[in-house]
């Protein structure tokens, strides 16, 4: 009897054990699914790589630089045109070339007004130069000054590529808010307003590309 006695009270600490034991390889097993992927759990986009160098251009959409610089997608027309520029010279990255030219448009709006032939000559091409320069001839024969104040550029995009044999023209549309004045000898307004008005302009930059060096001139400008 006392025999029977130890092996019944002997028997529920194993029974324990192999429940605990259980009970540690199903959690042990839930652990190892839990977290994993089922298949409707929404995937993460795998990154991908940039137009040319590591920037915020993404394969397959367009996606914006900050402050308002959309870059073209590069499996569009545009895109593959802008990637024969990238195949010419490998300077040539659409991210920085819209840096480039916005400070350009900066540059170069600010030297009209203040009659800097030095700087726009830097900037554009010849015939576009001899236009500038007969205007700012002419405001001075006029004795009048002209006042340009960018307060914004609230975008710059890429709306055309083309290269015709080692020429290409790329055109850019600048969309700012700008305050623009003209004054006569005695300081008094003839033109424009001291209004804030927003403006839209299509630039285009043309380079040869076989020159060395970045070479982006303004080679025409309308409005937009």
């Amino acid at each position: 009897m006392q025999t029977n006695t130890l092996q019944s009270l002997g028997s529920f600490p194993i029974a324990l054990v192999l429940f605990a034991g259980v009970a540690i390889f199903l959690i042990l097993r839930l652990r190892s699914v839990l977290g994993k992927r089922v298949g409707f759990e929404r995937q993460a986009p795998p990154p991908a790589p940039a137009f040319n160098t590591p920037g915020p251009v993404i394969e397959g959409q367009a996606v914006p630089i900050p402050t308002g610089r959309p870059v073209p997608d590069p499996q569009s027309p545009l895109g593959e045109r802008l990637m024969q520029i990238v195949q010419r010279t490998s300077d040539f990255d659409p991210p920085k070339f819209l840096d480039q030219v916005e400070t350009a448009f900066r540059a170069i709006v600010t030297a009209f007004a203040a009659g800097d032939r030095a700087t726009l000559q830097s900037l554009l091409t010849d015939h576009v130069y001899a236009t500038f320069e007969g205007a700012i001839t002419a405001r001075e024969a006029a004795n009048e000054k002209h006042r340009t104040e960018i307060k914004n550029i609230l975008s710059a995009s890429i709306e055309s590529a083309e290269i015709i044999g080692d020429q290409a023209a790329i055109i850019v549309r600048f969309v700012s808010d700008q305050v623009n004045l003209t004054l006569d000898a005695s300081g008094n307004p003839t033109d424009g307003t001291e209004a804030v008005v927003e403006l839209t302009d299509l630039w285009t930059f043309e380079r040869n590309l076989k020159a060395p060096g970045p070479g982006w001139r303004l080679g025409a400008a309308r409005n937009g």
